[in-house]
């Protein structure tokens, strides 16, 4: 034992220096970060301070957008996110589980609320590892609805994260223009991002910048007494106030889905403008999609008013007329022969859309009422000059974009080459121009030939202090025609709708006179004319009223399900009539015809001489109808003192032997006076006015005898008397 004590003392010195020299380097140590407060560069407080203080952040709300009177467009509502919590941690007491214990039957119940199959939800719910999981974009903006019914299932682990979602209101309602918004995951965080339309032009403004809130804490996280909350408040985004009118959209909305239902077309396009202002009043298009669901925006991602260049077809005439009468070169009683034209000698010739049969040797107007090629080919080659016209294309702002603030807005293109290309532009084919382009340049023949820049955005509001940060005024981009020229051009395309040839007969609408032109332009697929009956773009540009428009209306349709061209009319003009008449009654413009016919009781005429009674009616403003041959007055319909119109039918019979009156033209109302008055039983076959009668004017009524009528509305005429016009044709180059 002696023998190993020097050993043993030798190791414990050596122990003993290696535990002072450690203890000395903890001192020293303990007293540097003492002095000094930092370890490793770091300050320690700091760290204390980060590890017990807590921040959250304060979410911007994004701005919502308004129509022009206030009506909600797009907003922000409340939505929730769904959490499945995975980890079994947390769960402390196993009668009362904070996780997902069960995932076969969790997914099952899940599976019913959630667009997410069972299986998908059963993959998230078996995952080993994180914390907590969430469901894409199937969890996302669960409705307050969806989540109280989800959360009276008491699934374990399953909870809700507060979230909000952007909200339209209106469902399908100028979905291309508002545009919808998705959220995107970036670097660890949710962004709200517009994709089309106004949210994505303006979604800078709209986003808004997030806030946060501080405060110190304890190790659980909960507020510390008397500690001091650091507030940077949120801003939220600007909202935006549109010119659309949620009136007028309505009306465009609802008449572009009937039609859509009834003739089934690839495309339909509607705008509504205030030529004063250049607003955007309405904008439409099919098919459309639901900005909520997204449901419809695989079928057209575009917005076709402003993205997409179209050959505008005749309604290109309304601007060639204008050059014409501002360079006064416009002759309207001027005769010239219509059916086909040669530029040149070696170009191919330009043919009236009648087969080039057109119409003879007729007048300028006359053409034009027509939607004559030719006539306006003649005018750009002979009167105008192709040049002068070149420069009118540009002034009414045919070759550059309005400036509409809408994304991706293009610019169709004028093919100016060869003299055939000079001159079909005139009648819009072979170039090409957006239907925005083509609203701009109508607000010159609207406005008394200030043009203005279509606008669609009223202002931007900011609504944490109320400030309007930018106003956007009307602004005038040229005045390509003066205002004389202005009115005469919407006194000539009046005609068009009223006028005895005009081809825009289907779209008059009684009590407002309407300047407008149709268009049928051919569909072009791999760069050739398609030759299908229905395989036309119709279209109408129209305004109303004619003296002073109040609106200018656009619609096209292309390729209805009709089995010929001609009765392209129909749902262009069902659209266009709905739309013009609805709005310009909302906006409270009141017909022309208001000042018309005072109302009067209708004189007691039973007893006095046919004659002088019918001199007495017809002096207060009655048109009168005899039926008798002798001379005393036996009935009368309307019977004495019953109220009615100047100009109202009075059915007078005489004595003596009666006749039946032509009856063409009449009214069913006026029919069925007559054959009330006269005891016949009358029978109808549609509906309108009488275009035949079975008993002929002047054959003998007798009592009781059958009376057959048939009737027609004065659209079914104008398109009777077209196809009756043009059955023969086999269309090449079409104008109309």
């Amino acid at each position: 034992m002696n023998k190993k004590q020097p050993h043993m003392n030798a190791g414990a010195a050596l122990l003993f220096l290696l535990f002072s020299l450690l203890f000395f380097i903890l001192i020293f140590r303990f007293v540097t970060i003492q002095v000094t407060g930092e370890v490793h560069g770091q300050a320690l407080a700091a760290r204390a301070q980060q590890k017990y203080t807590d921040e959250k952040v304060i979410e911007a709300v994004r701005g919502t957008i308004f129509d022009r009177k206030g009506e909600v467009v797009a907003e922000d509502t409340t939505a929730y996110t769904l959490v499945a919590i995975l980890d079994p941690s947390v769960t402390s007491n196993k009668k009362k589980p904070k996780h997902v214990q069960n995932p076969e039957m969790t997914a099952k119940k899940l599976a019913k609320y959630l667009d997410m199959s069972e299986a998908d939800i059963y993959e998230r719910l078996s995952r080993k590892g994180p914390f907590q999981v969430e469901f894409g974009k199937a969890g996302r903006d669960i409705s307050h609805q969806t989540k109280r019914e989800i959360e009276e299932l008491k699934l374990p682990g399953i909870t809700f994260l507060r979230d909000s979602k952007r909200f339209y209101p209106n469902g399908v309602f100028s979905s291309h223009l508002v545009g919808f918004v998705e959220k995107e995951d970036e670097k660890g965080k949710t962004i709200t991002t517009g994709k089309l339309g106004i949210e994505k032009s303006l979604n800078d403004e709209l986003t808004g910048e997030n806030g946060s809130v501080s405060f110190e804490s304890d190790l659980w996280g909960f507020l510390l007494p008397d500690s001091e909350k650091k507030v940077n408040p949120a801003r939220d985004g600007d909202n935006i106030y549109l010119t659309i009118d949620k009136k007028i959209q309505t009306f465009v909305e609802d008449a572009v889905d009937r039609v859509d239902k009834e003739f089934k077309p690839k495309k339909i396009l509607a705008v509504v403008a205030d030529p004063k202002t250049g607003d955007i009043l309405a904008m439409a298009q099919r098919p459309s999609f639901h900005p909520t669901t997204r449901d419809g925006l695989d079928k057209s991602w575009h917005n076709e008013v402003v993205e997409t260049p179209i050959e505008p077809g005749s309604t290109m005439k309304i601007f060639t007329l204008a050059a014409a009468i501002e360079e006064n070169k416009w002759n309207p009683g001027e005769y010239y022969k219509s059916g086909s034209y040669k530029v040149t000698e070696k170009s191919a010739s330009i043919g009236d859309h009648n087969n080039r049969q057109g119409w003879g040797t007729i007048t300028y107007l006359e053409g034009l009422q027509r939607s004559s090629n030719v006539a306006v080919a003649k005018l750009v080659n002979e009167k105008i000059g192709t040049d002068k016209f070149r420069e009118y294309l540009t002034d009414f702002g045919f070759d550059q974009p309005t400036g509409i603030d809408l994304p991706n807005e293009a610019v169709g293109k004028i093919q100016y080459q060869w003299p055939v290309e000079k001159v079909t532009v005139s009648y819009g084919q072979g170039s090409t121009f957006t239907p925005i382009q083509l609203i701009q340049a109508a607000t010159a023949v609207a406005n008394d030939g200030k043009m203005m820049k279509p606008r669609i955005i009223d202002k931007i509001v900011d609504p944490n202090t109320g400030e309007v940060v930018k106003q956007e005024e009307p602004k005038a981009v040229g005045q390509p025609i003066s205002a004389k020229t202005a009115k005469e051009v919407r006194d000539v395309l009046e005609t068009v709708v009223t006028g005895e040839h005009g081809t825009g007969k289907a779209y008059a609408i009684e009590g407002y006179d309407v300047a407008g032109k149709t268009g049928t332009a051919n569909i072009t697929t791999n760069g050739r004319y398609l030759n299908g009956a229905n395989d036309y773009l119709f279209s109408f540009l129209g305004m109303a009223p004619k003296d002073d428009p109040k609106l200018i209306v656009y619609v096209a349709v292309q390729q209805p399900e009709i089995d010929h061209y001609f009765k392209g009319s129909i749902p262009t003009s069902m659209i266009f009539k709905s739309v013009m008449q609805s709005s310009l009654q909302y906006l409270n413009i009141k017909p022309a015809s208001m000042e018309k016919a005072d109302s009067n009781a209708v004189p007691d005429i039973v007893g006095m001489g046919a004659a002088e009674a019918k001199q007495l009616l017809e002096s207060k403003g009655f048109n009168t109808v005899v039926i008798g041959d002798g001379n005393k007055v036996e009935d009368q319909l309307p019977k004495a003192d019953t109220i009615a119109l100047e100009g109202e039918k009075v059915i007078i019979k005489a004595s003596g032997i009666m006749t039946y009156p032509d009856m063409k033209d009449w009214s069913l109302r006026d029919v069925m006076k007559l054959a009330q008055i006269a005891g016949v039983k009358l029978n109808k076959a549609g509906s309108g006015y009488v275009t035949k009668q079975s008993l002929q004017p002047g054959s003998p009524i007798k009592e009781g005898e059958n009376l057959v009528v048939e009737l027609e509305t004065p659209l079914e005429q104008f398109e009777k008397s077209q196809k009756k016009e043009e059955e023969s044709e086999e269309t090449e180059e079409v104008g109309g």
